[in-house]
């Protein structure tokens, strides 16, 4: 583990490799779990302003269950999570000609219709933040969905962290970024 300011830094986010391939995984991250993305306290307000623009690009069986249940729930932690839809795929999931897994809130900011890219976790996806008193914990989330990403991130030789660049940037900033990439360069590029 690294520790950068009040963060402590699994050493897999800098040694572990990871590329998406959503190919092989259809997006599988956002159809299983057992819970909704988590959501920071902000987004639940932002969701819930831009749902009225999202709703265009969502499926039926998503906007029903926003409709009955609300953008959010919280989850056995109470914390605030994406609405499910029959406790499997997230509310804003939709399915491309191929059947992968997309998000209609993505969708929605690559069509300049809002400026929120789509929830923070979901973007940092497999990092997965634990806040504690003093401290953040940033840790991958490791679980068989995944695999196809870390055998592509293998054969293509990228971190799990530079593959996440601008996920990292947006949410803890450059400065962090360049610092990972430190520490990178410092106790992992060899390896």
């Amino acid at each position: 583990m690294i520790e950068i300011d009040d963060k402590i830094i699994s050493d897999d986010v800098l040694e572990k490799k990871f590329v998406c391939d959503l190919t092989k995984c259809k997006g599988a991250c956002c159809i299983e779990g057992d819970a909704g993305a988590p959501l920071e306290a902000d987004e639940v307000e932002i969701l819930e302003e831009i749902y009225p623009t999202v709703k265009s690009e969502m499926r039926e069986e998503g906007i029903l269950a926003v409709e009955k249940h609300g953008v959010f729930y919280k989850d056995e932690f109470g914390e605030p999570v994406t609405t499910l839809v029959n406790n499997k795929e997230c509310a804003f999931v939709v399915f491309d000609k191929n059947n992968i897994a997309k998000c209609a809130i993505e969708i929605a900011h690559q069509k300049n219709k809002i400026n929120f890219i789509k929830p923070v976790s979901c973007h940092l996806y497999p990092i997965r933040v634990k806040n504690y008193e003093s401290f953040q914990g940033i840790n991958i989330h490791d679980w068989h969905v995944c695999k196809p990403a870390c055998e592509c991130g293998q054969k293509l030789k990228v971190p799990v962290f530079k593959f996440l660049k601008s996920a990292i940037i947006r949410k803890w900033g450059l400065e962090f970024y360049n610092q990972l990439n430190q520490a990178f360069d410092q106790f992992f590029s060899k390896k």
